[in-house]
């Protein structure tokens, strides 16, 4: 009797816990399903588990259906593998069904999920048929849902059935229903990857058109990913016939959101539709693109600058100098100040493409005008890409030109923009020399060790081990050394804890002399500060000085008495952290 009791068990539990009013308690039910059913085994999951899911599935939040909708897709193994893969279907068309979108997404991604494992002698009779059952639904939801099922079901099926499904979907691009339609047309480019060439155009290319100028525009926005999918099927003259009218009617759209969709993918149609088409037809397209009226389009375009410059043959530079240059003139000064950062993200790129001279007469103008913009997000989207421009003009004519805009940005107002010149710097020490940068940025490295935030002075820290690593150790004596001296005397704690962050930064690459000599009895003096974060942070720093090759007779004789004083230390994170040192 108990042996019946403990198989019964795991069901009466899953059903007392999905008919729970809890629904977090409903929901973890379902996302143990997996354990569940492996602890009834294959036969008991096919008998009891899965009719009673079947059931389970009309009514629910949809927090829950979504995740049945998901663990139904990895399902497989527990009912006794692909051959009875089938017996998941028919709560998966139930979830296919319902009115939540993800909730159907979701079901016909597990719905696919299994028809790749079905058996090729059961899948007419299985999936086929339920897709035929959800596409002549009366609610559009199922509709919908079958037509997420058709690039599935075409690879497997016969002449005759391919047949009857091109037709099928040719009705779902047709239905009355807008929502479906956008479903239809959503999955027309997956769709028509699996067809014959010839099928694309016959069955596939005249929908195309027709779903392009659809009356919602929800439908005509996906038409540009369809123009990519196509046009990567069809012949370049196919293309240039079938799928570039389609495209100089979406890019100049009466929705914006159309626009926008073409502006985002306007790179993927000039790489599908060939570089004769770009050059001859897509380069007015993308300049009355880059003069939009809405903003959100001129920023979608303005990101794709650079990429589809670079997509243009290096003997049309002509065609950039002429017809894109002068709208990236007009968008350095537009008057979004999202246009203009998305702008200062690539404008650097033009740099190579355009090459030295060209450069020099064109852009460093408006990187010097970016590089002074208003708003933050704009200056650090032009220093963050600075290395772009030194590469072609070179680091004379850079510092020439850009530098005093750099030092006065060091000074900026948003410690963003201080923080990203900061990570600049090593760059440019390592192209300038150690005369010039002496001269010129010496002082303003070494200030930032004294910024008023901590994630800055952090990354100047950070930048004395790399500027040690170009210059060597004798600079590093002379002109880092004195400064942490310094802020060792500063009387606001912050700054003191810089010094010790400095000398863990610097103790791999300053050598033994200065680390024995001068930045460790620094550390030491710092032992005693009144301060108890400064004392445990010392400790800190002596355990990362000891994987360092130190001399053997300081370990003993200072560096292990100062942490066995600061294990006797009245605040307990000292103690804390100075035994952690001893480990």
């Amino acid at each position: 009797m108990s042996d019946v009791e403990d198989n019964l068990q795991p069901i009466a539990i899953l059903i007392d816990e999905l008919k729970n009013e809890d629904i977090q308690l409903r929901l973890n039910s379902v996302r143990r399903l997996g354990t569940i059913a492996r602890a009834l085994g294959a036969e008991r999951t096919r008998k009891e588990l899965i009719p009673f899911l079947a059931e389970s599935v009309e009514d629910d939040e949809d927090e829950v259906l979504l995740a049945l909708a998901e663990e139904l897709g990895a399902f497989v193994e527990h009912v006794g593998g692909p051959e009875f893969a089938s017996l998941l279907l028919q709560s998966l068309e139930s979830l296919a069904t319902v009115e939540e979108t993800t909730v159907r997404e979701k079901a016909v991604e597990s719905i696919c999920k299994i028809g790749e494992v079905i058996p090729q002698d059961q899948f007419q009779q299985s999936f086929v048929i339920l897709l035929k059952r959800l596409a002549s639904g009366d609610w559009f939801t199922s509709r919908s849902s079958s037509c997420g099922l058709f690039p599935t079901a075409y690879p497997r099926a016969s002449e005759e059935v391919k047949r009857d499904l091109r037709s099928l979907f040719l009705q779902l691009c047709k239905d009355d229903i807008p929502m479906v339609r956008r479903a239809a047309s959503a999955q027309l480019g997956k769709f028509a990857k699996h067809l014959q060439p010839m099928h694309v155009k016959s069955d596939l290319c005249p929908i195309f058109v027709q779903l392009a100028n659809d009356d919602q525009d929800s439908v005509r926005l996906l038409a540009v990913d369809n123009c990519v999918a196509i046009a990567t099927i069809l012949s370049n003259d196919e293309s240039a016939t079938i799928v570039l009218p389609t495209v100089r009617t979406c890019a100049s759209d009466k929705s914006w959101r159309v626009r926008y969709m073409v502006a985002d993918h306007f790179c993927e149609l000039a790489s599908a539709l060939g570089k004769d088409v770009t050059k001859n037809e897509l380069v007015h397209a993308f300049v009355r693109l880059l003069k939009d009226p809405e903003a959100e389009v001129r920023t979608a375009a303005a990101c794709k600058v650079t990429l589809f410059c670079g997509l243009l043959p290096p003997s049309q530079v002509d065609l950039v100098l002429r017809y894109i240059l002068p709208c990236v003139k007009d968008l350095a000064n537009d008057s979004s100040q999202h246009v203009r950062a998305a702008l200062a993200t690539v404008i650097m790129g033009l740099a190579p493409i355009l090459g030295k001279e060209k450069t020099i007469e064109h852009l460093v103008e408006l990187f010097l005008h970016l590089l002074k913009d208003e708003h933050a997000e704009v200056r650090l989207n032009i220093i963050s890409k600075l290395d772009a421009v030194n590469k072609v003009i070179g680091i004379e004519l850079l510092s020439q030109s850009l530098l005093p805009a750099i030092m006065e940005l060091a000074e900026d107002k948003q410690w963003r923009v201080r923080l990203a010149i900061i990570e600049y710097i090593p760059l440019l020490a390592s192209q300038l020399g150690v005369e010039f940068f002496d001269e010129k940025l010496g002082n303003l490295c070494l200030a930032f060790l004294g910024d008023s935030v901590h994630s800055v002075r952090s990354a100047a820290t950070t930048n004395l081990r790399k500027l040690t690593e170009v210059f060597g150790v004798e600079w590093a004596q002379s002109h880092i050394i004195p400064k942490i001296l310094s802020l060792y005397l500063h009387p606001n704690y912050l700054y003191r804890m810089t010094t010790l962050n400095a000398v863990t930064v610097l103790a791999p690459v300053v050598g033994n002399e200065l680390l024995n000599n001068v930045l460790l009895p620094l550390v030491l003096r710092l032992g005693l500060d009144t301060v108890p974060n400064i004392r445990f942070n010392v400790a800190k720093t002596l355990q990362a000085l000891l994987s360092v090759p130190l001399d053997p007779v300081s370990v003993q004789t200072r560096v292990k008495p100062a942490l066995m004083k600061l294990c006797d230390d009245s605040d307990r994170d000292v103690v804390f952290y100075s035994r952690l040192a001893f480990q």
